[in-house]
């Protein structure tokens, strides 16, 4: 078999990792004098390596991240000395996904809720776990409207069997009239069956005029709190932050 027909034969066989460093890794065994053994074990860890790879990416995507790029890596812990580090990192491990506990994150805007709750979504993925996340505005209106169409069943079916759901920003727009049934029905079908990262820039105690249904409310904090991690973020603002710096700059100038 030449080296073209072994190429096709391997992504005949849905080997394409293996395939794309065939040529290369052939080389590395004539000059290391490698043996067999050594060089099909390279060949298979590509083989993972890529498979790996392919599928954070596919999870990435389908989790609808709104920054795609949110990571831990790249978090300021000095700028708010008090925020619970050892939580986020504890958090970060994925641990309360196998436990199917829940966290809440509250602070100010700008206090990096949503950053963090990205973070820890693209941890979970990179630990082998499917991730949704949606803006709380978008995802009630994505459930008014499947209602209305006929679709309910299903989407909160695919919504409540996510070992993650993100639900993010809770309190910053308007919301459907539907929803705290809508939040109350979804939180009651995941608890404690699957985890849920919900943000908000309000204190609980005003959810009841928020979603304008106080004994929803009750019965949804009841559920989503008995298992939760709750997390302070700020309490000072990284927007603000940013802002100043921008005018010191320009007053400087």
């Amino acid at each position: 078999m030449t080296l073209i027909e072994l190429d096709h034969a391997l992504r005949k066989l849905r080997l394409s990792g293996m395939a794309e460093v065939l040529e290369p890794r052939l080389r590395q065994a004539q000059t290391e004098r490698l043996a067999p053994l050594d060089l099909v074990s390279l060949l298979v860890n590509d083989e993972l390596v890529r498979r790996q790879d392919r599928l954070f990416a596919r999870r990435h995507k389908q989790a609808g991240f709104r920054d795609a790029d949110r990571s831990l890596d790249r978090f300021d812990f000095d700028f708010n000395k008090k925020m619970n580090r050892a939580l986020i990192y504890e958090l970060a491990t994925g641990r309360f996904i196998e436990r199917r506990e829940d966290a809440l994150f509250l602070g100010m805007p700008g206090t990096a809720k949503s950053h963090l709750a990205q973070a820890i979504g693209r941890a979970a993925i990179q630990q082998g776990y499917r991730v949704i996340y949606r803006e709380a505005h978008t995802l009630l209106e994505e459930i008014a409207e499947a209602s209305l169409i006929g679709t309910r069943k299903t989407c909160l079916a695919d919504l409540a069997t996510v070992p993650l759901l993100i639900i993010d920003d809770l309190g910053m727009r308007k919301l459907p009239h539907t929803a705290a049934e809508d939040l109350l029905e979804l939180v009651m079908r995941r608890y404690e069956r699957a985890s849920t990262i919900l943000t908000s820039n309000r204190p609980v105690g005003d959810w009841g005029k928020l979603l304008g249904d106080n004994a929803a409310v009750t019965a949804l904090l009841d559920r989503l709190l008995h298992h939760a991690h709750v997390l302070k973020c700020g309490p000072r603002s990284w927007r603000t932050k940013v802002h100043t710096d921008l005018r010191q700059e320009e007053a400087t100038k």
